[in-house]
């Protein structure tokens, strides 16, 4: 057990989703500490019953803190994290700053829970996208070995935080109501509308968001050699980024073995009936922490292809969810060394 821990960006979307679930799940701790910006320090949380006063974040906030679950942007997370590294404080960090760091493990406990034991203080969370993306390789790359991807995103507003949520429901109203609406947290207007733009230009006319999904994948799976072609897009949806997600194997895959391979996967349950009109969807995942999968079929263009849907709350486990199971498994792990 870690006798004090701290949230940091206690107060923001995931945050507040940390908070939930380490209440839910009865995570171990003596104390905890309740972190964020100067402009959010002093407004009170409640938490299991008690209501506590949310502290600055300082480098000093960390001299007494065994563990921190950051869910910050970039530029807090490359200040905040080496205080408390430096003060003794293991991090898992949800930002984007430290995942490709190569001394700093990138981890989804249902795929690679042994990077955690190599850490030297930060463990990186890594982006929603890679993420559900990831559960959904892992078990056919084990299986027929994954030698390509060609995946197109449809993400929820919520990805880009309480603005991002905000937005899409103030766009929404305008537009129904016939009146003007100025978009800030997005580049163009979000209601009724697709955006095939998440994140600045990178390599290649490629986005930061679709190369994180690359070269997160290759270290999560460490394989460098599968061939990743991302899109990503923002869509009029509150919650749960959506996937299609094309995959080429080594050895050919029928459709049954991989519904069967997904289903015997942790963290995957399986929704697959066309004729029954069924199959995931936001509005049915939205607050749970599975990775859903349906749509299963063979590539029409490929001998060695399956084709898939997979939808996953983005907010939580693209994020909050996945950064409590890393704290978790952090846990397992000492008591088992402990043994």
């Amino acid at each position: 057990m870690f006798d004090t821990i701290a949230v940091v960006g206690a107060t923001g979307a995931v945050g507040t989703i940390i908070l939930e679930l380490l209440a839910e799940r009865n995570f171990p701790f003596a104390k905890i500490k309740f972190l964020a910006s100067r402009r959010s320090a002093g407004k009170p949380i409640t938490f299991k019953g008690q209501t506590f006063q949310v502290e600055e974040l300082t480098p000093d906030s960390f001299a007494d803190i065994d563990l921190a679950i950051g869910s910050t942007p970039d530029e807090t997370a490359r200040d905040f994290v080496p205080w408390a590294v430096e003060r003794g404080t293991v991090v898992v960090d949800e930002s984007g700053y430290w995942r490709m760091d190569p001394k700093v493990p990138l981890v989804v406990p249902e795929i690679n829970p042994e990077a955690a034991r190599e850490h030297q203080g930060i463990i990186a969370s890594p982006n929603c996208s890679t993420t559900q993306m990831v559960v959904a390789l892992k078990p056919l790359h084990d299986a027929a070995r994954v030698k390509r991807v060609v995946v197109s995103t449809y993400q929820a507003t919520s990805g880009a935080g309480l603005p991002g949520s905000r937005e899409l429901e103030e766009a929404t109203r305008a537009a129904l109501g016939g009146q003007p609406h100025q978009p800030a947290a997005f580049a163009h207007p979000i209601a009724f509308n697709l955006i095939p733009q998440i994140g600045s230009p990178k390599h290649q006319g490629y986005t930061s968001e679709e190369m994180k999904m690359v070269y997160e994948t290759w270290k999560i799976l460490g394989d460098d050699t599968i061939k990743v072609c991302p899109t990503c897009v923002r869509v009029p949806v509150s919650n749960c980024h959506s996937e299609s997600i094309l995959v080429e194997t080594e050895r050919k895959l029928s459709v049954d073995e991989a519904r069967e391979i997904f289903a015997a996967a942790p963290g995957i349950i399986v929704e697959d009936d066309l004729a029954a009109k069924k199959y995931p969807m936001p509005l049915g995942c939205d607050g749970r922490h599975e990775v859903f999968i349906g749509r299963i079929r063979e590539d029409l263009s490929s001998p060695t292809g399956i084709a898939f849907w997979c939808v996953s709350d983005n907010l939580r486990k693209g994020a909050a969810t996945n950064a409590v199971q890393i704290a978790e498994l952090l846990v397992a792990q000492a008591a088992a060394a402990a043994r």
